[in-house]
């Protein structure tokens, strides 16, 4: 294990490097690049949350593009948010003292990172393309970067502690007698409540109240406000994913009667073969989790093209099981519902 944190948060790492050797001629022809990468901490508990922030200084006539998810594995990216290009704090001048000229320009991008990993965790380089104005890219690399993993509350230094007996329970039954009155209390009151309840005239009865909304209506209105949210710009695409996966298993809950929200993606398919949905609506739904899993657990990123299509698969799903039938739905599924991409 290393060391303690250290004293003072925010310490620049490393200045960046192309990626391939450019040359005396390349170097000339890129002026002024430089990246940065900050790191708010060197220890942290297990599951604490790090802060990365990377700032590109580069000609205002250049582009910065940020990738949109990142992989840093063993570290898991909590939040990758990228700022609008500002101007350049350092005067048009780049970090390692190249001169960028007056229009010199500064492209922020902050990353929260975690990890879930004990010991000492390393982050990777990480790629930045930077695009000159004739088209030519320029991909920048920071330094690696390691942090201290620690467990939170273990004391691992003290010797394994002998089996306690189980304790024993006095009995003492008049420290039971409050709770016997307020249990035949409680029986009284609802029998009283009970004969009031027969005794009162039709007109004082409460009206049933308003059904309540349609399960697909509550599904499709949640998709729609899905996709009107900024989370895939943010690049949260495992967050996105999360919230469809939500969306879908809520509505088989309420619409089909499978508790899908306490179950795994196996223990709802099973549910559905046995509501006798189909086959082919089975296999829909079944594509559809499983790939939702994958984001989830198996650190799968989708571009967010591809990201936005799942909803309409989501749509598919819902569509085709608050229909006539499951006879309908079936032809439904055979005609256009597949497997997400």
């Amino acid at each position: 294990m290393v060391g303690a944190k250290a004293a003072l948060a925010g310490v620049w790492v490393g200045v960046a490097a192309l990626v391939a050797d450019p040359g005396p001629a390349a170097a000339q022809d890129a002026p002024g690049l430089h990246l940065a990468m900050e790191v708010d901490t060197t220890m942290i508990h297990l599951g604490d949350p790090v802060r990365v922030g990377l700032a590109v200084d580069h000609p205002a006539d250049w582009v910065v593009h940020w990738a949109d998810s990142l992989d840093i594995a063993p570290f898991e990216v909590l939040e990758y948010v990228v700022s609008a290009p500002g101007a350049s704090p350092v005067g048009g001048a780049g970090g390692d003292g190249s001169a960028a000229g007056a229009g010199g320009a500064r492209s922020v991008a902050a990353l929260t990172l975690t990890s879930f990993e004990l010991g000492e965790v390393e982050i990777p380089p990480i790629e930045v393309a930077v695009a000159a104005p004739d088209g030519t890219v320029q991909t920048l690399l920071t330094d690696p970067f390691r942090i201290g993993v620690e467990s939170v509350g273990l004391d691992e230094s003290g010797d394994i502690r002998e089996i306690k007996a189980p304790l024993s329970i006095a009995r003492n039954w008049w420290a039971l007698l409050p709770w016997l009155l307020l249990v035949a209390a409680l029986g009284a009151g609802a029998l009283y409540l009970h004969r009031r309840m027969q005794a009162r005239p039709a007109a004082e009865i409460p009206q049933p109240r308003t059904p309540p909304r349609p399960h697909h209506l509550v599904a499709l209105e949640a998709l729609a406000e899905l996709e009107r949210s900024s989370l895939l710009e943010r690049g949260q695409v495992k967050r996105w994913h999360v919230r469809v996966s939500e969306i879908i298993r809520a509505y088989v809950e309420g619409q089909l009667e499978v508790p899908a929200l306490e179950m795994t993606t196996g223990e709802v398919v099973s549910g559905l073969r046995t509501a006798a949905l189909g086959e082919r609506i089975t296999h829909a739904f079944h594509g559809f989790l499983s790939h939702c899993d994958l984001v989830k657990f198996a650190k799968l990123r989708p571009d967010a093209d591809s990201s936005r299509e799942l909803l309409g698969t989501a749509r598919s799903l819902v569509e085709m099981t608050s229909g006539p039938g499951p006879e309908a739905a079936d032809e439904a599924a055979d005609e256009g519902a597949g497997e997400p991409r």
